[in-house]
């Protein structure tokens, strides 16, 4: 740091402070002029500003914005109502102050930190952002629901900035409008229903064609009820009602025969049928893009094999098959395996000629207890796609470690000289490059930001891993 900046920070009024960065959790970071580091809700880079401490700890302190001295060209008016810091906030969004750009600049900045610090790791080359839509992008959401006596309503929504109460909004930028438009009509609709104090939770999953609402209701629904619940589909096309009674096992569809959920990836000739409850990817924009650049980072070439490990549906392993020779689908569920092979089945009886899938098999296994053993079981594969949840691939990463450092032990397997690592947690991205890059014989060779949740502080990424 410059001695200018310094001087500048020492001549600052007592209790302003001036904000140095932006955290993973989109607070601003300042320091008091001696050093104690305060993590500042509301604030951005570059910005002078008074704070209300709302934690104190010895090395660290946590606060909220009060007043803003020097505003950040950055800055932006939020597009939604309900942002912001006052009282009732809604807490879906965390970054609708900050330009879009810049966004994503600090998603990538996070990324590239959390490579060096935490796993010791350089990308050799930075890849551009993915970016999408920013507005009306969230195809899946989980609203609470919650019968506010004192109000004489019913809220339908996300729940309050820091707080278990769900926030009163009559309106939502980040789901797609025709959602937004539907969130006043259901508390209307849940207002009217004899379960009114029974349904904690309303889940959205929209695909191409369908909004599913899958309403979660912890007492049977009265014939008058289901009446209401069909009425309200009528009056709103394309809207079909799941109901939830326990757990997400026990979800079905109100009425059978109602137009299938699915998504495509057009690129691939591929149509993804799910259950509201399955999961696929919130951003359906992004999730096109992001299996089109996989596929060609990874190169799969008509020869070759490949594994996609956390394969879920099937989301990267069908436009794999219209790649490669042959692919290998590997999913700790059962029940998403066995949504895969049915996925893989209607595409290869839907393919059109000269668009064919390659033998393509899927296995359910424990991928958080991999070993050695288990790896060579699954055969040699020249590359592979690994798309793990937020825990990230450790014992994957450690098993493809532990064999590089027994060459010539397991016979002919070989480990794969390309991987293609699609991660929703930068910090075990991190840790797996570590052991990648340090212990597996691989260079991390490209790494960049997919922008799969615009206005959160939720950063998607992907990485290129190559052998030497």
């Amino acid at each position: 740091m410059s001695e200018e900046i310094e001087t500048e920070k020492k001549q600052l009024p007592e209790g302003w402070l001036e904000v140095d960065a932006l955290d993973i959790d989109a607070q601003g970071v300042a320091r008091r002029p001696d050093g104690k580091v305060v993590f500042i809700e509301g604030a951005l880079p570059f910005e002078i500003v008074s704070a209300h401490v709302n934690r104190r700890k010895n090395s660290w302190e946590q606060a909220t914005l009060t007043e803003i001295h020097r505003e950040s060209s950055q800055r932006v008016r939020p597009r939604c109502p309900h942002f912001g810091l006052h009282p009732g906030a809604c807490g879906g969004c965390k970054m609708q102050h900050l330009h879009e750009g810049a966004q994503v600049a600090i998603k990538q900045r996070v990324l590239e930190d959390n490579l060096w610090h935490l796993g010791k790791v350089k990308a050799e080359n930075i890849l551009r952002p993915i970016e999408g839509p920013p507005w009306g992008y969230r195809w899946r959401a989980r609203f609470s629901v919650r019968h506010v006596h004192k109000k004489n309503t019913v809220l339908v929504g996300f729940h309050e900035r820091k707080s278990r109460y769900v926030a009163d909004i009559r309106e939502c930028h980040v789901v797609p409008p025709h959602v937004s438009d539907l969130l006043l009509p259901l508390r209307a609709l849940i207002g009217s229903m004899d379960a009114i104090e029974t349904c904690p939770q309303i889940e959205l999953a929209c695909g191409d064609e369908v909004t599913a609402l899958v309403l979660r209701h912890l007492e049977p629904l009265s014939p008058g009820d289901l009446a209401k619940l069909r009425q309200f589909a009528a009056d709103h096309p394309g809207v079909q009602w799941w109901l939830q009674p326990k757990g997400p096992d026990t979800v079905e569809l109100l009425d059978a025969g109602a137009a299938q959920l699915s998504y495509a990836l057009p690129e691939f000739g591929i149509t993804m049928p799910f259950k509201p409850t399955d999961f696929t990817q919130v951003n359906p924009h992004i999730n096109r893009v992001l299996v089109g650049r996989a596929l060609r980072l990874l190169d799969v070439q008509g020869d070759e094999r490949v594994i996609d490990w956390f394969c879920g549906l099937g989301n990267f392993s069908l436009p794999l098959a219209t790649r490669a020779r042959e692919v290998l689908g590997i999913e700790g569920s059962e029940a998403l395996v066995a949504r895969s092979r049915q996925n893989y089945e209607l595409n290869r009886a839907q393919a059109v000629p000269g668009r064919h899938l390659c033998p393509t098999g899927f296995v359910a296994r424990n991928l958080f207890e991999m070993t050695p053993e288990m790896l060579v079981r699954d055969g040699r594969a020249d590359k592979w796609l690994v798309d793990p949840p937020r825990e990230g691939a450790f014992a994957l990463a450690k098993a493809l470690a532990e064999l590089h450092q027994q060459p010539g032990a397991h016979g002919s397997w070989e480990p794969p000289k390309r991987i293609v690592y699609v991660s929703c947690n930068p910090a075990t991205l991190a840790r797996d490059a570590g052991l990648l890059v340090h212990q597996g014989g691989y260079r991390c060779t490209q790494a960049g930001v997919v922008n799969m949740f615009p206005h959160t502080a939720h950063v998607e990424s992907i990485a290129v891993f190559e052998r030497d």
